[in-house]
């Protein structure tokens, strides 16, 4: 059985809308990338250097990222060779099988975002200014109070102009209490300040907001350690999830942003805004194989529901749906 076939059994069962979100969410990533593909296999008939050539040339420019390509060639040479593939339309499957198995290598590496059983979870939200975090702020506590838990914010953005009152729109948009400070205010006093109302008002996860100028690295790294060390200090083991927020579009100018980010802060996972937008969704690969980083959440679009969990399965059927979509159903 083809992994088309066993991917299309797989989501079928599961009968879930989040497939389709996927699907829709990385036409113009398909579009790109399955024409490029289509044009390789139709130009070479036989599956010999040259093709994995141009093959890698493909990847690239989907922004997979170097390491990440080396990594699938070298094991798709080897599994054509176990295989004895020779026709070039045998190997798409393999390529999002292989896709599939380098996200999921790692079996300790785990995609959920951590909720705490009992108490207050604190999830602390990174990135630099523009790639989206507050919209996904947003939209994540729409989904935690979906699901019928209490969620408050923190502003602790209090430097950028206007950044306050964004996050109190979508409180209001949501239904949600935001904890902020006058604007100017020192974002450490405003994240003791929201703790201790999430934990009066017994609140079930506090998502807490930050500043982005990354044009003054220094004194924004030092300010983020400074805010985990006020919300660790009044609430041990916490913030449970650090999450930096990424402009898909960016390429790797995300991917640079990232190790600027891991090297202050304990990211604990990425959220990869705005992946609808761009033609290179490769860099969801790039991204856990080259910083060791899971990407737990994808913007798929504007609705309020079009934040998703990362799924390695269902991103390849966005990759390859038209494929998929054509194997023929059981009788």
């Amino acid at each position: 059985m083809s992994f088309f076939k066993k991917l299309k059994d797989k989501l079928t069962l599961q009968q879930d809308t989040m497939s389709d979100k996927f699907r829709e969410g990385l036409t113009k990533t398909r579009d790109n990338f399955t024409t490029k593909m289509n044009d390789l296999i139709a130009n070479y008939r036989t599956v010999d250097e040259e093709f994995f050539e141009e093959l890698e040339e493909i990847l690239f420019q989907a922004d997979v990222g170097f390491d990440t390509v080396m990594k699938l060639v070298e094991e798709l040479k080897m599994e054509v060779k176990r295989q004895n593939i020779k026709d070039t339309k045998d190997i798409r499957s393999v390529i999002s099988q292989k896709l599939v198995e380098i996200y999921q290598g790692d079996e300790k590496f785990n995609n959920d975002i951590t909720l705490q059983e009992e108490g207050l979870t604190v999830i602390l939200f990174v990135g630099v200014n523009g790639v989206g975090k507050t919209t996904t702020i947003g939209k994540l506590a729409h989904s935690y109070k979906q699901d019928n838990k209490k969620v408050m914010l923190a502003a602790g953005d209090t430097f950028r102009a206007g950044a306050i009152e964004q996050l109190e729109v979508w409180g209001d948009r949501v239904g949600v209490d935001v904890i902020k400070h006058a604007e100017g205010s020192d974002p450490a006093a405003v994240m003791f300040d929201a703790v201790q109302s999430a934990k009066a008002r017994k609140a079930d996860i506090l998502i807490c907001d930050t500043a982005g100028r990354l044009q003054n690295k220094v004194n924004l790294m030092k300010e983020l350690e400074k805010v985990k060390k006020v919300i660790e200090r009044e609430i041990p083991g916490a913030p449970h999830e650090v999450l930096l927020a990424l402009d898909a579009t960016t390429g790797q100018n995300a991917m640079t942003q990232a190790k600027i980010f891991k090297e202050a802060t304990n990211v604990t996972g990425i959220v990869l805004t705005k992946l609808d937008g761009t033609a290179k969704g490769g860099i969801v690969l790039a991204i856990k194989q080259e910083l060791g980083i899971p990407v737990k959440l994808v913007g798929l679009g504007e609705k309020m529901d079009d934040l998703q969990p990362f799924d390695a399965e269902k991103y390849v059927y966005g990759l390859f749906a038209d494929l998929v979509d054509e194997v023929p159903d059981e009788d």
